[in-house]
């Protein structure tokens, strides 16, 4: 049995050959997603934390209904949540299975948490803050901007870095609706199949992947503490 399981790993001369276009796959699902997730979940973020009494427009009512949706899109599991709106991803994009297919429900798992990053964020800078735009004769727009999420920054694009590692954990995760990328690569030769050659490669992209997300997010995170 041995010897057969060793005659299904792909020569390591070809591995190239199907894990390049699932690396890439993979990148084109995750930055689609994270555009979409950066564009809703920050506006949601903020709306959140400027209708809480620490922000410009206080709203009780309209706060908790932003909250309850958050946490309510961060209380499933990403594989029951992918599960449970298949007929709204269908519906969206006509398809079940596929890139687009995964792209729905990684947006609606990614874009709560991200609200929820940015709105700690803001909420750990110093009340003076919105003072300081206020007394200046600053609009709520221009003050959102240039006093908000100027001086909280660093935090968000911390969050960002860790919704983007999120993401990729996530495409991995979709790989087992044929979503393709990473996560289906490994689910098709490296678990289906017992090629242990595309297992080993696919475990050490994942890796240095995220281990140079993180790096680049923290320096940048750095510098702009600095």
């Amino acid at each position: 049995m041995s010897a057969a399981v060793l005659g299904n790993d792909t020569p390591w001369s070809e591995v190239h050959t199907l894990l390049i276009p699932a690396y890439l796959e993979t990148l084109t699902m995750v930055g689609v997603v994270m555009v979409l997730v950066v564009l809703i979940g920050g506006a949601s973020g903020v709306l959140l934390f400027n209708t809480s009494e620490f922000g410009l427009f206080p709203h009780r009512r309209l706060n908790r209904a932003l909250g309850w949706t958050a946490n309510m899109g961060r209380s499933l599991p990403f594989l029951v949540l992918m599960a449970a709106i298949i007929p709204f991803t269908k519906y969206i994009t006509g398809t079940t299975i596929g890139i687009k297919a995964a792209i729905v429900p990684m947006v609606i798992a990614g874009t709560p948490f991200f609200a929820r990053l940015v709105e700690n964020a803001l909420r750990d800078l110093p009340r003076e803050v919105n003072s300081v735009g206020l007394v200046s004769c600053g609009s709520p727009w221009q003050i959102i901007i240039h006093a908000q999420l100027s001086e909280a920054l660093p935090g968000i694009v911390a969050g960002i870095t860790l919704n983007t590692i999120s993401m990729i954990e996530y495409s991995a995760i979709a790989g087992t609706i044929g979503a393709g990328g990473i996560g289906y690569l490994a689910v098709l030769y490296g678990y289906q199949r017992f090629d242990h050659n595309i297992m080993i490669s696919t475990i050490v992209v994942l890796i240095a992947t995220i281990q140079l997300i993180q790096f680049i997010g923290d320096r940048v995170t750095r510098r702009l503490i600095k």
